[in-house]
């Protein structure tokens, strides 16, 4: 007889729904308020725009010419986050370069047009540029520097929820789906969930609800009945490489196009990004051309690209403010849009949409301030001046950061897992018992995202072995699920892989197949 699943009941102040870094910084946001909350996710954090993009911390100039607005924004929240979260930001610097084929009109303009944002912008001779990074192209014409700076977005989330569950006791639910809302009397009474690990209902009864979907943000909205959010969605794609190839971010002086952003970050640089209208979210994956593309765009301002061994790709979805059925999706305002439903005849539920990773703390701030007022709750915004906490179990995401902290405590006992990322057994220990979101029986891929397991040239080939056989020694696995967790996780690196399989990485993957399959019969594994 299958056993009923159970039914709860929880009680807060305000449910935030979606655990990107926006709902993580409301979440923050309102602790340092006084204020109590939940916060929410169908799958984890950063599962969505804010975990699948290239890291880039905007100085705002990539918006000078087509949105003022977003790079004044941009360039005064990057001043604001180098301060309050230097732990997850690295300060590369960054170079708008053009090539032969480009505007030259359009290059010559560009240091203007970012005067009036405030943007510090700096000319520089070609040969410069070339010293500054010598894999650039020798067909470079014109060079600007600018102060972009590279950002930790799973760090950085993690970091903001941990610091609210720190500050007041707000608690974060990963695999909490929304499933609906019972609204009365032009209120939200209790949102309707479910636990996607026990299938399992959830009641939560809050006084504020939040709506901070991200790309489902709309699909939120309409289960309250709210037909005022209205988005269309942009897929990008990017590829990872499997060097750190510049030490500056790298950006094409033209507008905004396929394969024009290289980011460096740790070991790794990641290049991108297409644009791509979608309908469906639930299908969103690189395809084979999008790779094409970025590498043959990218390859005009870093030749290097074409023969560059990459790891891994993925797709992300921007969620744009709606325009114009036939408007080009760069060219659709990078902003953000802060909506409190009034019109929709509800007093208790705002949706945030929009805007972008760099931006996430101005965006949490202004739903805060909407929630406090409505809460009768006067205290100020704090998040501009208080620095982040540095959370211990939320360190593991770093790139380096394993191999510092495991050299100095010196402990030969602690093996290393992840050969790759040097990722030892006490990182994983510490992420399953104390990361935000740990849960009693934590799967490999929630693992990866507090960490830098599998993030490595093998994508987890070796150490999700590794780390599964250390889960099951130290009791955290029992049974089955344990392989079960293993065989999803290769799936979902496998994903990432599909697409980019020649050269070395084809080689790396035979090698995968036979481990995963030849030796350990993954392959035909079921679940029960």
């Amino acid at each position: 007889m299958t056993e009923k699943p159970t039914e709860q009941t929880i009680e807060t102040e305000v449910l935030i729904i979606g655990g990107g870094v926006t709902g993580a910084g409301i979440m923050r946001d309102l602790s340092l308020r006084g204020i109590q909350t939940l916060l929410i996710d169908k799958k984890d954090l950063c599962a969505g725009a804010s975990g699948g993009n290239h890291g880039l911390l905007h100085s705002g100039s990539r918006y000078v010419f087509s949105d003022l607005h977003s790079a004044i924004e941009c360039r005064r929240e990057s001043t604001i986050l180098k301060h309050i979260a230097p732990q997850c930001i690295e300060e590369t610097g960054g170079l708008f370069v053009a090539v032969a084929g480009d505007d030259p009109e359009f290059a010559e303009n560009f240091g203007s047009k970012c005067e009036p944002a405030g943007i510090e912008c700096t000319p520089i001779s070609t040969s410069k540029a070339r010293e500054l990074e010598p894999l650039l192209s020798d067909r470079l014409f014109k060079a600007y520097r600018v102060p972009d700076a590279t950002v930790d977005p799973f760090h950085l989330a993690l970091l903001n929820v941990a610091h609210a569950e720190m500050v007041n006791g707000s608690s974060f639910r990963p695999h909490t789906e929304i499933l609906s809302f019972i609204c009365k009397n032009g209120k939200i009474e209790a949102a309707i969930c479910r636990d996607n690990r026990t299938q399992s209902t959830i009641t939560v009864r809050a006084g504020q609800y939040v709506n901070a979907g991200g790309a489902w943000a709309m699909d939120i909205a309409h289960m309250a009945n709210c037909k005022d959010v209205n988005l269309l969605y942009s897929k990008g794609t990017l590829l990872v490489s499997h060097d750190r190839l510049t030490t500056h971010v790298v950006n094409r002086l033209r507008p905004p196009g396929d394969g024009d952003i290289l980011v460096p970050g740790g070991t790794v640089s990641v290049l991108g990004t297409t644009s791509l209208r979608v309908d469906d979210l639930t299908t969103v994956k690189p395809t084979v051309a999008e790779i094409d593309i970025n590498v043959r765009e990218g390859t005009a301002m870093i030749p290097a690209l074409a023969t560059a061994r990459y790891i891994r790709a993925f797709s992300g979805v921007r969620p744009l403010l709606q325009s114009a059925d036939n408007a080009d999706d760069r060219e659709v305002t990078r902003g953000f849009a802060l909506l409190d439903h009034s019109s929709q005849n509800l007093s208790n539920f705002c949706t945030i949409t929009g805007g972008k990773l760099t931006t996430y703390r101005l965006m949490a701030e202004k739903t805060s301030d909407l929630i406090a007022e409505r809460m009768h709750n006067s205290k100020p915004c704090q998040t501009h001046t208080t620095s982040l906490p540095d959370e211990e179990s939320c360190r593991w995401t770093e790139p380096g950061a394993s191999p510092k902290y495991w050299y100095r405590a010196n402990d030969p006992e602690d093996m290393i897992l992840c050969e790759c990322e040097m990722v030892p057994q006490s990182a994983i220990d510490e992420i399953i018992t104390d990361a935000p979101g740990a849960e009693d029986e934590m799967n490999l891929e929630a693992i990866a995202l507090r960490s830098r397991a599998g993030k490595g040239p093998c994508q987890g080939s070796f150490c999700g072995i590794r780390i599964t056989s250390h889960l099951y020694d130290r009791g955290h696995y029992h049974d089955k699920t344990g392989l079960i967790h293993m065989r999803d996780f290769f799936n979902e690196r496998f994903k990432g892989m599909r697409t980019i399989i020649w050269g070395q990485q084809a080689a790396q993957m035979e090698l995968a197949e036979a481990l995963h399959c030849g030796l350990l019969g993954l392959n035909n594994l079921e679940d029960d």
